[in-house]
Order: C-alpha cells, then sequence, then structure tokens
C-alpha cells in the first residue's frame, strides 16, 4: 500500500512539472530597449592624478555644478532567428557636457552576433574613425548563482564573470528569451541577458522594455561600414595610438576594446 501511494505521489509531481513546462511561454524573437547609466562623478574622478589634480579639480568641480550624476543613453537590441543586433537609438545621446564624447559614456558600437556561427560584426566608432570589427563571439567563462532579480518583467538569475583580464562583470539572463544574447558584446549564457554591470567601471545596462514580434531578415543584418579589422589588429593599433597618453590611456583602452 505504502508503495502504491509513494508511486501516485511521483506521478502526481511529474504531470505537474509536465503541465507547467508545457504552459511556460518562450520568447524566440523581438525587440529589447536598454538604458545605459554611467556615473559620470566617478568615472571623472579616475583620470584625476597628482600630476593632473590641478588641471581636472577644477574641471569636475565644474561639471558637478551643470551636469547631472548619471548619464544615461538609449540603444536597442533586435533579436530573433539566433541572432542579434545591438544599436544606439538615433539621436539620444544624453545629457551632453565635457567628457561625454569618452567611449565608456557614450554608445559608439553597434554589434551583430551570429550565435550559430559564433561570429560578431561590430562597426565601432573611435574618435573620426570607424573600425568595422569582424571577430568570433567573445568567449566569457561565466559563473552561474542562485540569486535573482526581475528585469523588465522577467525572472533572472545572476552570473558573474571577468573579460579582458581585469574587467568584473556582473550580469543577469533568462531561459525564457531563448536566443542566447546580450547587450554589447556579452553572450554565452543560457538565455538572453537584461542586464549587465560593471561596478568598478561604474556603468550598466539594464532592459526597460521588452517586445516579443517577428523579426525580418532585413532588420538583422550586419553593420557593413568601416575599416576592416580583428580584436588583435584593433587593439595593436590603438595601443599604438595611446602610447604616450599616460594612466589615462588604460582607462580609454578598455573603454573602446569592450
Amino acid at each position: 500500500m505504502k508503495t502504491t501511494i509513494t508511486t501516485i505521489i511521483v506521478a502526481l509531481l511529474f504531470s505537474s512539472n509536465l503541465l507547467f513546462a508545457q504552459n511556460e511561454h518562450f520568447t524566440k524573437s523581438g525587440i529589447i530597449e536598454f538604458e545605459k547609466t554611467v556615473n559620470m562623478y566617478a568615472m571623472i574622478q579616475k583620470e584625476i592624478t597628482p600630476d593632473n589634480e590641478a588641471f581636472f579639480g577644477p574641471i569636475l568641480e565644474s561639471y558637478k555644478k551643470t551636469q547631472p550624476q548619471f548619464r544615461k543613453v538609449k540603444s536597442t537590441l533586435t533579436f530573433g532567428d539566433n541572432k542579434s543586433l545591438y544599436a544606439a537609438v538615433p539621436n539620444d545621446n544624453g545629457p551632453g557636457g565635457f567628457f561625454t564624447d569618452d567611449a565608456m559614456s557614450g554608445q559608439p558600437n553597434t554589434v551583430f552576433n551570429d550565435l550559430e556561427t559564433r561570429s560578431t560584426a561590430t562597426q565601432k566608432k573611435v574618435y573620426e574613425e570607424i573600425f568595422l570589427v569582424k571577430d568570433s563571439t567573445r568567449k566569457i567563462t561565466w559563473k552561474i548563482t542562485d540569486e535573482t532579480r526581475e528585469i523588465a518583467g522577467f525572472t533572472c538569475r545572476r552570473a558573474n564573470a571577468l573579460v579582458m583580464d581585469s574587467i568584473y562583470v556582473v550580469a543577469f539572463y533568462t531561459e525564457s528569451i531563448t536566443v542566447p544574447a546580450g547587450p554589447e558584446s556579452f553572450t554565452g549564457l543560457p538565455g538572453m541577458i537584461l542586464g549587465v554591470a560593471l561596478p568598478h567601471e561604474n556603468v550598466t545596462w539594464f532592459a526597460t522594455k521588452v517586445t516579443e514580434k517577428s523579426i525580418e531578415p532585413k532588420d538583422l543584418m550586419p553593420p557593413k561600414k568601416g575599416k576592416v579589422v580583428s580584436n588583435k589588429e584593433l587593439y595593436t593599433t590603438l595601443k599604438q595610438v595611446m602610447k604616450n597618453w599616460g594612466p589615462s590611456a588604460q582607462l580609454e583602452l578598455k573603454a573602446l576594446l569592450l
């Protein structure tokens, strides 16, 4: 009798789990609206050294009097057919002011990812020049945690990683959106990344809205314009350009290669 009851309980649990799985909805294509937030005060403070404090100190104080602490810029991620296209919202540059042309505070990249072939094409504005970086998608070793967070109506799980050897990344992804992409070049989790934070770089990307819809192939085309380079070639070029920039070179280099 005891064995029979146990069998019935197991069968009921299996049936309820199966029913839940059948009723769970998965989003396969659509558009995600992202908001990038940069702590400008903290970012500018990092550029101040004992050698340039007399110059940059007053500039920071002046900036604080006229500009908000957090700069916000918008972007969209179009996804479908295991591809994604991340791009800035046209004419949305956020508040202006000095330092807003820095790579970390702006939205200089258009990023196309083909998750099937694990290839990427990134149109990257580097000051007055435009590069088209064609390479494989960034390989990120994620550590998935049990922490969860609600983002844009989706329950997301936290994952941590280190990119470019020194940038600590916190990401939140949802398996309810099946395309394993994310903002900028962040991919590689078992679902869509809806939130990214770089705590030590004072910048975040978080989804504000997810619209499920069919996406035409023409809306998922990689960018074409720019000088074609690989990630390694771009790194070599930037290192040469910044060789005399001093301490600020490393900060700007990280931002441009992110």
